[in-house]
């Protein structure tokens, strides 16, 4: 199982940091074992913020997560991860 796991990242923009952030922080706690490493960066001026994840984990589990995130209204979510 954990041979299926990749190397990745997933991107997040939040356009309304403080209507969705606890949100997506939340979802980010549920799947933690997966993260790596996560960065936060507001962006005060357009009241936004991006979020970038390094992940190890298999394509269901960055489907889930980016399913799990996308769906919170003002997220926009993109991830990729390696070949091997």
């Amino acid at each position: 199982y954990a041979m299926d796991r990749r190397v990745g990242f997933v991107g997040v923009i939040i356009d309304d940091r403080k209507k969705s952030s606890q949100q997506v922080n939340h979802i980010l706690s549920e799947f933690g074992d997966l993260i790596i490493a996560r960065t936060g960066i507001p962006y005060k001026d357009k009241d936004c913020c991006v979020v970038t994840l390094v992940v190890n984990a298999t394509t269901d589990e960055v489907g889930a997560l980016t399913g799990k995130l996308g769906n919170i209204e003002g997220v926009s979510v993109k991830s990729a991860l390696s070949r091997k």
